[in-house]
């Protein structure tokens, strides 16, 4: 397994608190798929307004962890290493269950496509093996 903290996914992809959705990285295999963890806490930035009587994850904000997931993957290959992979698009989405504080969010995301800078990622997203989201993210590599 290749483990990785959060200086280290840092090393592989430009966003930072409070846009960094991704605690650490369980196991990944450089562009072929990564898995990932976001601990979900009460003190989210998001919460604040979303919503103060029923805290729920925006459901995009899902979606963009699955994709930084899907970023280390393919930026840690060798010829992307310094690049920025840019969101091209969201396909099959599909949203199965809320994320609320103290969710431990299961961050899936498997490389399916890939042509020249342009690939596509499988990703999945669960909460104690109850699967919460799912679509097909496309990305964009850029210098």
């Amino acid at each position: 397994m290749n483990r990785l903290g959060i200086k280290e996914i840092e090393a592989i992809i430009p966003h930072r608190h409070p846009f960094l959705l991704v605690d650490y990285i369980e196991d990944f295999e450089p562009g072929v798929f990564a898995t990932g963890y976001k601990c979900v806490t009460f003190r989210e930035d998001f919460f604040a307004g979303h919503f103060p009587q029923m805290p729920v994850m925006p459901g995009v904000l899902i979606i963009e962890a699955l994709a930084q997931v899907g970023a280390v993957a393919i930026l840690s290959k060798e010829e992307n290493k310094g690049k920025i992979a840019l969101f091209g698009g969201i396909d099959k989405c599909r949203f199965k269950g809320q994320v609320q504080p103290g969710d431990k969010l299961k961050l899936e995301t498997r490389i399916i496509k890939e042509k020249g800078p342009v690939g596509v990622g499988e990703a999945i997203a669960s909460v104690d093996g109850k699967m919460v989201a799912k679509a097909e993210v496309t990305f964009m590599i850029v210098a």
